[in-house]
């Protein structure tokens, strides 16, 4: 499965396209994720909001090894990783967001991990 469909991928680019110019400012914007990954055989879980518009392999968004955090993943790097029976990292198809990168992240520090 890929882990970003075409109109996921143009939403987080777009986003972070918007973002690029206000990014460390008070105009920040706090997005909706666009994407749920997961590890459906072990930790991991990713609310991914944008891609960097200049090197589109990294994404920024709530991500959770065991301990909730803002921060930048690779998608390559992400889409390399194999677990027990070769399972990879999987996108969420049924997940939709309903609140704010913020929002999951206070959710988050309060539970310990992603709530979604």
């Amino acid at each position: 499965m890929k882990l970003l469909t075409k109109a996921q991928y143009d939403r987080l680019i777009a986003n972070g396209r918007k973002q690029d110019p206000v990014r460390g400012t008070p105009e920040e914007i706090d997005f909706q994720p666009v994407v749920k990954l997961f590890n459906p055989s072990g930790l991991g879980t990713w609310l991914l909001t944008e891609l960097d518009p200049e090197c589109p392999d990294i994404a920024f968004g709530l991500c959770d090894l065991g301990h909730p955090e803002l921060g930048s993943v690779s998608i390559s790097e992400l889409e390399s990783v194999r677990g027990p029976f070769g399972l990879g990292i999987e996108r969420d198809r049924h997940w939709t967001a309903k609140m704010t990168l913020n929002g999951y992240a206070d959710a988050a520090r309060n539970a310990g991990r992603i709530v979604t």
